[in-house]
This record gives structure tokens, sequence and C-alpha cells, in this order.
């Protein structure tokens, strides 16, 4: 069965590629279901019910679907409390809505992982925005990585030395080549943080890291997080939407920023997406399983093929996203279009980098989703800038992502940037 026509050599390729990810391949299948009982358990301890499913509108007040679908979450995830709503624009929106329900004018906070991620800088006031913390009197410090891990020491140095109000701690690379936080070593950061500064609260931006392990960070003292419903806990299913789950007094506050002080959580109409939050959170461990799956062959695929992958097939993972650094901006844009031609939905385009507002570089994406711009979805993107790394992540089910990527290979061989075997 060769669909796509793909070359002997690169199927020869693929075979030991899958023969080598067996390993791999098993413990994310045990990730997986350890995270898929975890969530069936939580659905059946809260009595979820089809009645949970109807639509409510205008004020939304007295939601039970709302209600129920929040307190599953929070159970999910080892927190006090949780916002889930489809309001929610994207992991940026539901990150800025955090952020400003918690800190105030004069607060600081420190970021410990580096600069974050190019769509939240603008929020933070580090590049131009109207009506970022900045204006409104937070202030923002940062960590350098140091060998491309947090610096503990620096960290704890500053923390004794200044008053500050948050550590930002953000799980995923971002465009960066540094390695995606596991939840252990998220723990870490926050028992040190815990210990210097007690008041202090810990934020992780839990993006793309969802169902990756079997805990979270609100499971090794995170007072807060926040991520997207288009990502890993959407399982493909929710159209839209983001989360923030936490301590309860700070998910309250959160609660007032997305409404109004004095409504906070009690209002928001579904308008008949429950069932669509439901089923996706249902499904979420297992497509997050399937992305993982994704994500362990390319990197094996890809490193046979001579090109410097992260992590590699063999190494843990602390997110679904796979880097494999094409060296040169024609590669980078090949191996996009190679992904986007496999795509079940606009195969037939072809991905040009293009000024991508929020990013300070062209930006080439390849995204043949249902759901427009869902990274649990199989995607591909990348600044054009050196090292011309391309960040590959998603993939509803395996078998369908796997011959995207062989379409990758094929496209990087038609053009000569691999050599044929």
């Amino acid at each position: 069965m060769n669909m796509f026509a793909i070359p002997s050599d690169i199927l020869e390729m693929s075979n030991e590629a899958i023969r080598l990810c067996k390993d791999s391949f098993l413990k994310a299948e045990e990730i997986t279901e350890y995270n898929q009982q975890k969530v069936l358990k939580a659905f059946i301890d809260e009595r979820v019910s089809e009645s949970h499913f109807a639509a409510s509108t205008g004020y939304g007040y007295g939601d039970r679907g709302r209600e129920t679908l929040e307190r599953v979450f929070a159970r999910i995830m080892g927190a006090e409390d949780a916002l889930i709503r489809h309001s929610f624009v994207s992991g940026t929106h539901a990150l800025t809505v955090a952020l400003f329900g918690v800190l105030r004018p004069g607060d600081k906070v420190l970021a410990v992982t580096g600069k974050p991620y190019d769509t939240i800088q603008p929020v933070f006031g580090l590049s131009p925005a109207s009506g970022s913390l900045k204006e409104f009197g937070v202030m923002y410090d940062e960590i350098i990585l140091k060998n491309n891990h947090v610096d503990i020491p620096a960290m704890t140095e500053y923390l004794n030395n200044q008053t500050v109000k948050m550590v930002y701690i953000q799980r995923s690379r971002g465009y960066t080549l540094r390695p995606s936080l596991f939840v252990s070593q998220i723990g870490e950061i926050i028992k040190t943080v815990k210990a210097t500064s007690p008041q202090t609260i810990v934020m992780v931006d839990n993006c793309y890291g969802e169902f990756v392990d079997t805990i979270e960070p609100t499971d090794v003292g995170a007072d807060l997080m926040a991520g997207s419903l288009i990502k890993n806990p959407g399982g493909g299913i929710a159209p839209t939407g983001g989360y923030i789950a936490g301590r309860r007094d700070l998910v309250e506050m959160c609660a007032n920023r997305m409404t109004t002080p004095g409504i906070g959580r009690e209002v928001g109409a579904t308008l008949g997406h429950s069932r669509e939050l439901f089923m996706g959170l249902f499904h979420a461990p297992h497509v997050t399983g399937e992305a993982v799956k994704t994500a362990i062959y390319a990197a094996a695929l890809f490193e046979k093929c001579g090109y410097d992958v992260a992590p590699k097939y063999t190494q843990p993972r602390g997110d679904i996203i796979q880097s494999v650094c094409l060296k040169e901006p024609n590669a980078l844009i090949a191996f996009c279009q190679g992904i986007q031609s496999g795509a079940p939905v606009d195969a037939f385009v072809v991905p040009e980098p293009w000024d991508m507002p929020g990013y300070d570089s062209k930006v080439i994406m390849a995204a043949g989703a249902f759901t427009m711009g869902a990274s649990i979805e199989l995607s591909a993107d990348a600044p054009l800038r050196e090292p011309y790394a391309a960040f590959m992540q998603g993939g509803l089910n395996f078998h369908s992502s796997k011959a995207a990527i062989l379409l990758a290979v094929k496209k990087l061989m038609e053009q000569g940037f691999i050599n044929r075997t």
C-alpha cells in the first residue's frame, strides 16, 4: 500500500524508524492509558449527564453543564478550581486574562524560562501594543537561561533581593531550541520559589503540555496555569476556547477579569458548545498520545535523514512539539509545504512565508486543519530565521500524520536537500 507514491528508499528509512521507536511508543501508550482512565474517572465522579450538553443563551446563569465541566477539568488537573470557556479565543487570551486577573499596579513578574513566546510579549509590554501590563504599572523582568536550562541559583538570588508577585514559567519551548520542561522540573522550580519567597504566585503557561505526562503543573504546586482548547485538552473536537486552573482564590480573581467584578464565573452562555468541550476533553488523552507518537516517529525519521532533531526519539518529552533543524530557508519552506500536502484540509494550498501579526520575523505555517489554528492537528510552523528550525506538533491520528511526514521527506528529497540512498 503506497497511495502517495513514496519512493522505496524513503519507505525503508520509515520502516527502520518505526522499529527504532518501539520502546518509546510503548511508553507513550502507557501514559495515554493512565491519563485516559484519569479523565474517565473524573467524568464518572462528577456524574456527567446528557443534560449537561444543553445550550444556554443570554447571560447563561445557572448553566449546569458549564459548572460540571469546570469541576471535571479541575479534578483532572489536580487543581482546586478551573474556568474552561469557549469564549477564550486562544491560549494567549486565557493567559492574558489570568495575568490581568491577579496582577496589580506596582507588582513585578519574573519570567524564569527566559523571554516568553512571541504572542505573549506584547502583553508584558516587551513589544509595542496598547493595553499592556506595562501600561498598567506591572513590572517585568526575566532570568536568562543557562545552557538552555532554568538558572535556579540566579532565580533564588533574585527572589532573595527583590519583591516578586509572580514567577512565570513557560512549559513549552516556543520558537527556541531549549528543552521543554517536564512537570517534575516545574515542581523543582516551584519548590525553590516557595522556599525562598512563599508569597510569590507561580503561574505556568501549560500550552502544548497537557496529558503528555501523568501529572500536571498544578499537581506539583503551581498556583495558576492556563492553556488553549484547540491544543491538547480540546482533543481536536473543541472548536475554540481556553482554560485557567489553579488555586480557588486566584481562579475567582481571573473570573472577575474574564467577565466583570462581582459577577465573575456566574455568567457565560454556552450556546450549544458544551457537548463539544466535554467530548474533546474526553478524547484529549488519546489524541495527545497520537501526537506524541507522531513526534517520536518524526524525530527518528529525520535523524536518519541527517537532520538535528529535538527531542530525539529516545528522549522523554515535556510537550507535543518536535523541532527539526533544516539548516537553510528553502529547506524549511519545502518541509512545511510537504507537511501541508498531506493535510486532510487544504492539501492543495502551498504555504509561503509572510508577516504574521505578533511575530518579529516572517513566519511560514503548514496547517491543513478542521479547526483554524488548531495545533493538536498536525501542523508545522517556523520563523524564517536561523537556525531555520521547523516546529512540528499535533496529529489527530498517527497513521495519517505519518503519511504527511513521509510527504515532507519526499519533498525535501525532490528538491535535493536529502540525498537518495
